[in-house]
């Protein structure tokens, strides 16, 4: 095709199929009949095929005519809401809020409960495509665990919203660290300490004698640690969400404190920041679905 179908001609297409008759379609459309035989034409030499068959008995859809009919009451649909959906949208407060995967599930389930009358559109990545995204305008706040670990754009605002230092998780059946300079010889360990501090965690919980593995995110971290019954270093907030009885928490191995922020564009957004003593209290006692 030349040229894309405009609107009229997809009402044509779906009313001479709707009466089988040009003339009948013609009188819904309040237009003459040759004018509308002379668009059908013209749209089927665009199209390159012919979309009715017609004779003195009416008109019939081809193949190519049904399914272009098909595809026009579709577009029509998407169209004659687009009014309302733009009104919708101008009438509701949304805000567009990036996290990371290992707090994204918490930090959502709190946001929905503080925000409760606007619309947060989520999107989950890992902290630098968000600091870009915030960067660009494409969001309107990241929260991450890097800010104070990489270079931040010049125009965006870093608003911390909590510190959380290292801890070890001991699940129920898991052992606990030995006496000596290696306390952790002989013992598995998961970590997962939300930035960008994990080579370093590594090295340490190697020194202290321990089979050191990362874990992909923090719950599947504290899920891997409760499997293997063993020890899991993480945020002591992430210790706090996943609590399971028979659970015990002793100090890291290594010292080690997790900041988390909130990136936005300057001036932050009022909506954000209003809610951030709520959301400091639920992220750190994990009490996320009680209203304020």
């Amino acid at each position: 095709m030349t040229s894309y179908p405009t609107v009229d001609d997809l009402r044509l297409v779906g009313a001479v199929a709707r009466h089988g008759s040009l003339g009948a379609a013609a009188r819904e459309l309040l237009v003459s009949q040759p004018s509308a035989s002379q668009r059908l034409a013209a749209l089927e030499r665009r199209v390159g095929v012919a979309l009715f068959d017609r004779d003195t008995t009416g008109a019939r859809p081809t193949a190519a005519g049904q399914e272009f009919c098909e595809q026009a009451a579709h577009v029509l649909d998407h169209l004659g809401g687009i009014v309302e959906r733009s009104l919708a949208a101008a009438q509701s407060r949304t805000v567009s809020v990036g996290a990371f995967p290992s707090i994204a599930g918490t930090l959502f389930a709190a946001l929905d409960v503080l925000l409760d009358d606007v619309v947060v559109q989520p999107e989950v990545e890992h902290g630098p495509r968000l600091l870009e995204w915030v960067e660009r305008g494409t969001l309107d706040a990241a929260f991450v665990a890097i800010a104070k670990q990489v270079p931040i754009a010049r125009g965006l605002v870093v608003t911390e919203v909590g510190r959380h230092d290292l801890v070890t998780l001991l699940p129920d059946g898991a052992p606990v660290p030995g006496p000596g300079r290696r306390p952790y010889t002989g013992q598995t360990v998961v970590y997962c300490p939300l930035d960008l501090s994990s080579d370093v965690l590594h090295r340490r919980l190697t020194e202290l004698g321990a089979h050191a593995r990362p874990g992909a995110t923090a719950e599947a971290t504290v899920r891997t640690a409760r499997e293997r019954r063993c020890a899991a270093v993480v945020p002591d907030m992430v210790a706090r969400w996943y609590a399971a009885p028979g659970d015990r928490t002793v100090p890291a191995p290594t010292r080690g404190r997790v900041t988390l922020s909130m990136v936005t564009r300057s001036p932050a957004p009022q909506i954000l920041l209003d809610t951030l003593p709520g959301l400091r209290e639920r992220l750190r006692e994990g009490n996320v679905h009680a209203r304020p």
